[in-house]
């Protein structure tokens, strides 16, 4: 085969997702599922976590911290109980791969929760997911009883003494709760806002017990990884940025879905292979990782999609959620509505993201509505940089990354919407479903300063 022949994709977490019922453990047992368990509780768990740092996993829920160095992070045991927490809060705006995943693959997920429990000495497990997504968590409880039922979970698992319970628990929406220890507050029952740290959740978590959080995706990695080594995984990807991974296309693109591919890859590779951006049109801007990450636009088409790469271009990898805006899209509309998002979710715990988020909702709507006015971008600036690396936790800091890299990048485009008073775009030309003009905020109307 010649090299112009070769696909890039990568069906490893997605490879049995086209099976019949590949949510139920049988299918997945056909296709292989749960040898990875059986392998490693052949071994100690001190060579598990070994085999996971020598594969270089880096966290696939937005930071990309090492996985198998945060594993080693854990205090030495002292007896009590230490937990495995799996965040599959997935929120971002953008980002889908967390939830195909475990709606097709279940146990795929569950047999990561297990090795990776084995591997850290923890004998209970909890799954956070939405509670919106009430069929991905009926899948989850149901597949957590048929592995119970099989003897992959419960006590004295495939007869090797290792005890195990996994609990899964539905949030109750809020957007905050995938910041891990805002996470493990809802998790103990109480108002879901994130904590002060240190101490970190390795060393106090859940119930103030070592605790280790991963996403979804990454604990998912974790059986392929043990079944084949550390040296298939690192012969995929980049140097630093090891492995396969999902990259969820969205918006102005022919064939939207999850692409799984080596790191590395670049939109301009994935774009052809989900057909392009629709209707021939020009590719305007998108996000390497979702809302929070800062804007690329059609010039970083080659940019390879690693952690270090898109870094030193600028942005970040994050969820690795590509939202594709063509030609016809308005930055301030969408920039707009992310912000909606941002205030909406603030938790209020603190007052530059509480108070920032609330006043860029505001004047972006101005803008917007053609209210703005020609200080409005210097207010704008001032008030991301009064929230950059001020807020308590990464929400707020991530709110500014769409504000800042949007106007450095399309400044004269917020321009004509103050000098025009208005927007010039048609909005319905963009909308991917039926669109409902905007009025302007009562109190922030042109005259009302």
């Amino acid at each position: 085969m010649s090299e112009q022949t070769i696909d890039p994709l990568t069906p490893i977490l997605s490879e049995t997702w086209d099976a019949d019922r590949s949510w139920t453990l049988d299918a997945y047992v056909a296709q292989g599922g749960w040898q990875g368990l059986a392998k490693a509780l052949a071994q100690p768990p001190a060579d598990v976590v070994q085999v996971v740092k020598d594969s270089g996993l880096r966290g696939r829920g937005g930071a990309g911290f090492p996985t198998g160095m945060k594993w080693g992070f854990l205090p030495a045991p002292d007896g009590g109980p230490r937990y495995l927490v799996v965040n599959a809060d997935e929120s971002e705006p953008g980002t889908c791969k967390d939830i195909p995943l475990m709606l097709a693959s279940p146990q795929l997920l569950i047999e990561g929760v297990a090795i990776t429990s084995y591997a850290i000495g923890c004998d209970h497990a909890f799954i956070y997911v939405r509670g919106e997504v009430l069929h991905v968590y009926r899948r989850l409880l149901r597949a957590v009883e048929e592995a119970y039922a099989a003897g992959y979970l419960g006590k004295n698992i495939q007869g090797s003494g290792f005890d195990l319970d996994v609990t899964v628990h539905a949030g109750a929406g809020a957007y905050i709760c995938g910041e891990e220890t805002a996470l493990l507050d809802s998790l103990e029952g109480l108002r879901g806002q994130p904590r002060l740290k240190p101490p970190f959740p390795a060393v106090a978590g859940l119930y103030a017990r070592p605790t280790v959080v991963n996403n979804v995706e990454s604990v998912a990695s974790v059986p392929a990884i043990v079944n084949h080594g550390s040296d298939w995984f690192t012969s995929m990807g980049t140097e630093r940025s090891a492995g396969h991974g999902l990259f969820s296309l969205s918006g102005h693109v022919v064939r939207p879905g999850q692409y799984e591919a080596p790191l590395g890859i670049t939109l301009r590779e994935l774009l052809d292979m989900a057909g392009g951006v629709r209707g021939g049109n020009r590719l305007k801007f998108w996000t390497p990782g979702g809302s929070s990450t800062p804007l690329f636009t059609d010039a970083h088409l080659d940019t390879p999609l690693d952690y270090e790469s898109v870094a030193a271009a600028g942005s970040m990898l994050g969820t690795r959620a590509l939202q594709i805006f063509d030609e016809t899209t308005c930055v301030v509309r969408a920039v707009s509505r992310w912000m909606d998002f941002y205030a909406h979710e603030s938790c209020g715990k603190c007052t530059p993201c509480r108070e920032g988020t609330y006043w860029l909702k505001q004047i972006l709507r101005r803008i917007e509505t053609g209210a703005g006015t020609e200080g409005d971008l210097d207010v704008l600036l001032d008030t991301c940089d009064n929230i950059l690396g001020r807020a308590f936790c990464a929400l707020g800091d991530g709110a500014t990354s769409p504000v800042t890299s949007s106007i450095a990048l399309f400044r004269d485009e917020f321009e004509a919407h103050i000098t025009g008073r208005g927007c010039p775009f048609d909005p319905s030309a963009a909308a991917l479903f039926d669109y409902t003009p905007r009025r302007a905020p009562q109190a922030l109307t042109a005259g009302a300063h």
